[in-house]
């Protein structure tokens, strides 16, 4: 009897393991993407990646494997997504480098099983619910670096002028967090709420940071488009709903981003 293998981190592969000759088919079915809360970050020497099916076996799917030598040994992660992570990072790093992977969205998406008979005939279909994810894989340093910046923006009795010249990556970040302190005296009364607000978006977006997400860009011609640009899905909603808010409730913040952003829920109670 085979040793079951470590769970992977995956997503999609992982929910297509143990369907034996069944053939996942992939609807256009996305129906939500959420942030991972806390997704912790796996530290090791890269020592191999590639394409293969999904833990090596012929029976499975097409996945994408990275191999690290950890402080606790050797750690195979799984997730189509991980290619994307390793060619498109900022560092790009090689095999040799000692490298930090983090789990930072998920996307939930419904798979179909077919399963066929001799000759190709399709003679069951199964839906199953999974989860594709979204990696970041860099060197260290880029996580070490992430933190400090994400420090750097939790401040708030740090001068933004003298941050944003030894920091200018973080210009858009400081812009965003201007811009909702703008929304939020035009449309929150109540000076707790809006210093609640603003602290929940300025701790997203510190969250967002130091997970690794990509840095916003900001192109600051148009004010209204820089306004666009700068402020978060979730408060561009708001602002073109017109409503007038005397408290806000912000239900949800969940410490990490989409690839639009961070979430953060926010509306009347």
């Amino acid at each position: 009897m085979n040793k079951r293998p470590e769970v992977p981190v995956g997503g999609i592969d992982s929910a297509a393991a143990g369907q034996g000759s069944a053939e996942p088919a992939y609807r256009s079915v996305t129906r939500e993407t959420r942030p991972t809360r806390g997704g912790s970050l796996v530290i090791g020497r890269l020592t191999e990646h590639g394409r293969a099916n999904y833990q090596f076996r012929t029976d499975e799917n097409a996945s994408y494997y990275v191999k690290l030598l950890t402080s606790r040994g050797a750690k195979t992660l799984w997730g189509k997504d991980l290619e994307r992570a390793l060619t498109s990072g900022e560092t790009r790093p090689k095999v040799g480098d000692l490298i930090g992977a983090r789990r930072v969205a998920r996307e939930a998406v419904t798979v179909t099983a077919r399963r066929r008979v001799a000759g190709g005939r399709i003679v069951t279909e199964e839906a199953h619910h999974a989860h594709r994810t979204r990696w970041v894989v860099e060197k260290v340093k880029f996580f070490a670096e992430r933190a400090r910046l994400a420090r750097r923006l939790r401040d708030e009795q740090a001068d933004v002028r003298q941050t944003v010249r030894e920091h200018p990556e973080l210009k858009s970040s400081f812009l965003s967090v201007r811009a909702a302190q703008e929304f939020a005296a035009r449309r929150i009364a109540d000076p707790k709420d809006r210093e609640r607000f603003i602290s929940l978006m300025r701790e997203a977006m510190a969250a967002s940071i130091h997970k690794g997400e990509p840095l916003p860009e900001v192109r600051l011609r148009d004010p209204s488009r820089a306004m666009r640009s700068t402020t978060p899905w979730y408060l561009q909603r708001r602002s073109k709903s017109g409503c007038g808010a005397s408290s806000i409730c912000a239900s949800a913040v969940h410490g990490s981003v989409q690839a639009s952003g961070p979430s953060l829920e926010a509306h009347n109670c």
